[in-house]
């Protein structure tokens, strides 16, 4: 297939123009977007976003974006709100509103609601001197620029800027919030995501399960702790309980010989071994266990070994 496929070109087309559209977008935002965001901060209640069409369909997703990032909101439907989802909103809140002309007329008992009880609304929308425009407190104006759809009528660089324009707001109130991967996992305990937000304390192998040896032990016995662990390598401590060592698999193989097994553990072991701490995230450990090529990695407290994650328990947890 050649890059002149008219599917390819039609693709490529649009991806420029809804670039472009971003760009724009990114040019255009200053001291508006900047009070919006704050104002969102400051919210006692919750941000209610609203829309209609595609428009809804992108407040939607802007609604659960902030509610999982730490800024409380929910999506109202725009004709919904004039059959009684008004009562949604109180004036505790700040509304949302997306429309690309502003001119949208089920946001108008919406807008004279907002007006009515001096609840606070930010615009999203091109039409500078809409009626949404006007009757906000703060619009955030979207640049004029053209669809990807060649008729110029289908929704797609507009709904792009709008999605974009929902997300920048979202971060810049998660950064102002000081808003965590630990805060990030309240919001998303399940699937993979949840898997990846929890700490290696909870999958992590501990207490008599860990394979630990002193420096004096005989290499014959220290096979017989591997084998029967069957975590593929054994920890080494001191007197005082402190990770001094490590052999793995690959320590056997470079000291491999007729006198292995007459060695102590001490002569073979790695010293100073890559640790984790308890409170690391799951999705973290697996990247150091990625990075540095190893299988298993310990878990110290105070130099102290409390746990053993091996490469398997990632796969069990759901994270890799």
């Amino acid at each position: 297939m050649t890059d002149t496929h008219p599917h390819l070109k039609a693709a490529r087309r649009t991806l420029e123009l809804e670039q472009a559209g971003l760009k724009a977008l990114s040019a255009s935002l200053g001291t508006e977007f900047v009070a919006a965001a704050d104002l969102m901060g400051k919210v006692a209640g919750r941000i209610v976003v609203t829309g209609i069409g595609k428009s809804g369909h992108v407040g939607k997703k802007i609604a659960a974006t902030l509610a999982s990032t730490g800024t409380p909101a929910q999506f109202v439907h725009a004709s919904e709100a004039s059959h009684g989802d008004l009562g949604m909103i109180t004036q505790a809140d700040v509304v949302l509103a997306l429309s690309w002309s502003g001119e949208t007329a089920e946001l108008r008992d919406l807008i004279h609601y907002v007006k009515r009880f001096a609840i606070p609304m930010i615009a999203m929308t091109s039409g500078a001197q809409s009626a949404l425009a006007t009757a906000a407190t703060i619009p955030l104006i979207l640049p004029k620029v053209g669809e990807a759809c060649p008729n110029g009528l289908a929704p797609t660089t507009s709904t792009t800027m709008q999605l974009a324009l929902g997300d920048a707001l979202a971060i810049a109130l998660l950064e102002s919030k000081g808003f965590d991967a630990n805060d990030f996992k309240n919001f998303h305990p399940g699937g993979k995501l949840g898997a990846a937000l929890t700490h290696v304390s909870t999958i992590m192998h501990k207490g008599a399960e860990l394979p630990l040896a002193k420096p004096d032990m005989p290499m014959s016995e220290a096979l017989v702790v591997i084998t029967r662990k069957g975590l593929g390598c054994v920890g080494i401590i001191d007197d005082e309980g402190l990770l001094i060592g490590l052999i793995t698999d690959g320590d056997l193989r470079r000291h491999m010989g007729p006198d292995l097994l007459t060695r102590t553990v001490g002569d073979v072991m790695t010293r100073s071994p890559k640790v984790l701490s308890p409170d690391t995230l799951t999705a973290e450990a697996l990247n150091f266990v990625n990075e540095n090529k190893i299988t298993s990695v310990f878990v110290t407290e105070n130099g102290k070994p409390v746990g053993l994650v091996h490469l398997h328990d990632f796969l069990r947890a759901g994270v890799a």
